[in-house]
Parts: structure tokens; C-alpha cells; sequence
């Protein structure tokens, strides 16, 4: 307690919550303010530091300091609002613990429907086949496109016998001159003819039934 001031009579408390699971705490310095007819009507509160709260817990506090004066005037009340304030802060301190454990496990839940996701992928639906059936069909009748293009463009590029003859007249005696080279190098192997000699053949004449006509 720091006294300000004795006329008004004006000081501050510090109240401190109890430490939370990880050692956290949380804080504020309330200050107050006898008016000239305490306890018969409530003194003056504000907050005027705080650590570790955020604005709806500023809210709340200024709200049950309010509710705590209203419901003890008429008595001295000082300490009955600063243990007011010690149990809010505290169930403060809790609150933080549990919104840490649930935000814990809401992660762990995203972590756990990721991990299904990868390996079960995407259900199937009728709406999302169709979509997928649709563009399937549309890169399949692509390639076909590309293909047939190509194979045209290929058979325009395809150069006909004329063409080629035109291209290249020494076309025009190449099969003279190969025949001519083949004449000029054939090689016949007469032991093929040795054994003609040999053979029964039978002289048109003698043959009996041989008709000239």
C-alpha cells in the first residue's frame, strides 16, 4: 500500500496473482479514494497500471469492483475489494492455463487432419469427379490436337519421288548406272554347269509322241 495523498485520502495497492503453471503471473495497482462520506457511500477506484491483462480483463475487474462496493456499502470495504481482485486475477491466471491447453490441442487436431489428409488425399464427390473428369478430358483432347498437327506436319515435310528426282538429277541414271556396275562385276561359277552333261535329258526327236505340229 503507497499512500498519495491524506486529504482526500488516496493510496494504492498492487495486487499480485498467484503464480500459474509455467510461473506466470498476472498484475494491477488499483488506486482509491475516500469520498467525504465513506463508507456510506463507495470510494473513487481506477486501475492505474497493469501487467499481463488484456482489455476485457481491465473490463471485467472494473466491473466486479463496481458490483463488490454496491453490495458492501455502509461497511469498510477496502479489503473486501482488493481480495475481490486477488481471486479474479487468479481465475485470470487459470484461464491462461486452460486457453494454452486448448490451443494445444486445437493444434494437434490440425496436425492429426493434415496428416489424414496426406494420405487418405481429397474425397471424392460427384461434384469434384465431374470437375476433374472434365479437365482430364480437355488436356486428353490437347494432346490428341498436338499430335495429329504434328503427324500432318510431318507429312507435309515428307518429300514425294518426283520431288526428290528434282532435287537430284544424278537420280535420274541410277538405276543405269547400277545395273551397269552389277554387269561389269558378276562373277558366274561355271562348276554349276560341269555335271549338265550328266543329266538324262531326252532329245525331242526320239520322243514318240513328239508332234512338230
Amino acid at each position: 500500500l503507497t499512500v498519495l495523498s491524506e486529504k482526500p485520502t488516496t493510496f494504492t495497492i498492487t495486487v499480485t496473482s498467484e503464480a500459474g503453471e509455467n510461473d506466470e503471473t498476472v498484475q494491477t495497482t488499483l488506486k482509491f479514494t475516500y469520498r467525504e462520506k465513506y463508507p456510506d457511500e463507495t470510494p473513487l477506484y481506477e486501475i492505474v497500471s497493469q501487467e499481463n491483462l488484456d482489455d476485457n480483463d481491465v473490463a471485467d475487474i472494473i466491473k466486479l469492483l463496481e458490483q463488490q462496493a454496491e453490495e458492501n456499502l455502509g461497511m469498510v470495504m477496502i479489503f473486501t475489494l482488493v481480495s475481490a481482485v486477488q481471486e479474479k486475477l487468479n481465475e485470470i491466471v487459470d484461464q491462461i492455463k486452460t486457453r494454452r491447453e486448448e490451443e494445444k490441442k486445437q493444434k494437434e487436431r490440425e496436425a492429426e487432419e493434415e496428416e489424414k489428409q496426406r494420405f487418405h488425399g481429397t474425397p471424392v464427390t460427384i461434384e469434384n469427379f465431374l470437375n476433374w473428369k472434365a479437365k482430364f478430358d480437355a488436356e486428353l483432347l490437347e494432346i490428341k490436337r498436338k499430335k495429329m498437327k504434328e503427324e500432318e506436319q510431318a507429312g507435309k515435310n515428307k518429300l514425294s519421288g518426283k520431288q526428290l528426282f528434282e532435287m537430284d538429277h544424278n537420280l535420274d541414271t541410277s538405276d543405269i548406272q547400277f545395273l551397269e556396275e552389277a554387269g561389269n562385276s558378276v562373277e558366274v561359277d561355271e562348276s554349276l554347269f560341269q555335271e549338265m552333261d550328266d543329266l538324262e535329258l531326252e532329245d525331242e526327236e526320239d520322243d514318240p509322241d513328239y508332234n512338230p505340229v
